[in-house]
């Protein structure tokens, strides 16, 4: 596990991994229209908002963040699910 109990440094890390995906399938993070993060602390908001603001900050995807309960992994702060549409 990338970045434990580090709720930037794993929302850096799942972006990229976003990042990543979108390139190879001739997509970019420009092409996000929605964004929702389900973290499993809310009151950590902060540091998920910086990572994600870093990358969408001038895009601005429709975004939500909500908190659960348990994530699959209980190393797992933060899991981010996008919706992308390439014209």
């Amino acid at each position: 596990m990338v970045g434990k109990d580090d709720p930037y440094l794993q929302t850096v890390t799942i972006l990229e991994k976003i990042k990543a995906t979108l390139n190879e399938l001739g997509a970019s993070l420009d092409d996000v229209i929605r964004t929702r993060m389900f973290v499993t602390d809310i009151s950590r908001w902060k540091d998920f908002a910086r990572a994600h603001n870093e990358y969408f900050g001038k895009i601005k995807p429709a975004t939500s963040m909500i908190e659960v309960s348990a994530l699959i992994d209980s190393s797992m702060l933060i899991e981010t699910k996008v919706t992308a549409i390439k014209e």
